[in-house]
């Protein structure tokens, strides 16, 4: 396996945005695999910071089932949108970049996003089309299209009562009141929207279920392919919800949300087989 990490110097970036490669050696001549899927990997903190535990840890499942994986570590506050978003999409154009060098399928680029970091991804899977996005990175707008999205108890709306406010404070800094519901995901979905993988859990004190229900029923609403998991228990931020995923304290393992990855990963090799189709 090669590790590669790449500094990211985009608009408003900070000093330390970087996005580490995870890419699985793929020697042609002796594998049947000839080039492999991506899944990037986008941790939560609220837009404040990227956590380990849902990097690495998540990281290490689908390197096993044989995706090559990418950790974004975006700029968090006080770098304000659309920073981590430039960010997010130059790792997009670096994996088609380097496509044919990794033996990577550059048609089936996941990205899976954890609380903020679920915002993330799903801003990039609802303004892909955006011309400035495009613009500002140099690149074809279809290549910042990813193949689905996995959104991991996700941070979706800013609507009051719903809303982790604390996110799109970081997010947007001065401009919060201005923007907020701009960035207010379940109403920017539309039909051009990649395919979209949510689990969340009921017993979520930090970031409530509705931010799934919305996004679920505005994808359903635009014929969107939806698989929405909600889990009974679990508090907010479980990560691969596994040992590895453990918490100093002790918490952060959730046996019952565990399955959440199996599902992911079928979700995804269904998806990529229909395209194959």
């Amino acid at each position: 396996m090669i590790l590669e990490t790449v500094k990211l110097q985009e608009e408003g970036s900070l000093p330390d945005a970087h996005v580490v490669f995870y890419i699985l050696d793929t020697p042609g001549e002796k594998l049947w695999i000839q080039k492999r899927p991506f899944v990037i990997l986008c941790p939560g903190g609220g837009y404040e910071r990227t956590s380990f535990r849902e990097g690495e840890p998540i990281a290490m499942y689908f390197l096993g089932k044989g995706y090559h994986v990418a950790i974004l570590r975006y700029s968090t506050a006080p770098a304000v949108f659309p920073a981590a978003l430039l960010e997010l999409g130059r790792t997009m154009a670096l994996i088609h970049e380097n496509g044919e060098k990794w033996k990577a399928d550059t048609d089936q680029i996941f990205v899976q996003g954890c609380s903020a970091g679920g915002h993330l991804a799903g801003t990039l899977g609802t303004m892909w089309q955006e011309p400035f996005l495009a613009q500002k990175l140099h690149v074809k707008a279809e290549d910042l299209r990813p193949a689905g999205l996995l959104l991991c108890y996700p941070v979706i709306s800013s609507k009051e009562g719903v809303a982790h406010e604390g996110s799109f404070r970081a997010l947007l800094g001065d401009r919060y009141e201005a923007e907020k519901e701009k960035l207010s995901l379940e109403d920017r979905v539309g039909e051009e929207t990649p395919p979209c993988f949510l689990w969340h859990t009921f017993a979520d004190a930090t970031v409530p279920v509705e931010n799934s229900l919305l996004m679920a029923g505005a994808l359903h609403r635009c014929h969107v392919k939806t698989e929405l998991h909600i889990f009974q228990e679990g508090v907010h931020g479980l990560g691969a919800a596994d040992e590895l995923s453990r918490r100093a304290d002790g918490s952060g393992v959730q046996r019952e949300c565990q399955c959440w990855t199996d599902l992911a990963y079928r979700w995804m090799e269904h998806i990529r087989h229909q395209d194959e189709k």
